[in-house]
């Protein structure tokens, strides 16, 4: 399932429209907490599972969003991270869906 709107809502959350009309959202710290990049996935690893990484105002602000392939969306982070390829199913996995 692929998102039809990606968009930034009040500097918090990754909100996405989906094909199938559903909207869920992401909170920002939420989506770098899972950053699916080797570099992150390996300091996770390090760190073990009780790690919560602290992020600044600037650790979470969006600059770029865009999209790869079919499948997913590269993040560009205004402190200068953008390794990180978000799939679709992971978007979906740690979204909360929204009321209508």
């Amino acid at each position: 399932m692929s998102p039809i709107q990606i968009k930034i809502k009040e500097k918090k959350f990754l909100f996405i429209k989906w094909q199938d009309s559903t909207e869920s959202s992401v909170r920002l710290t939420s989506l770098r907490r899972t950053c699916p990049c080797a570099m992150c996935s390996e300091e996770r690893l390090k760190q073990g599972k009780d790690y919560i990484p602290i992020y600044n105002d600037d650790d979470v602000a969006i600059l770029n969003v865009k999209l790869v392939g079919y499948y997913g969306i590269n993040i560009h982070w205004k402190d200068g991270h953008k390794l990180g390829i978000y799939e679709f199913d992971l978007l979906r996995r740690i979204a909360e869906p929204q009321q209508q």
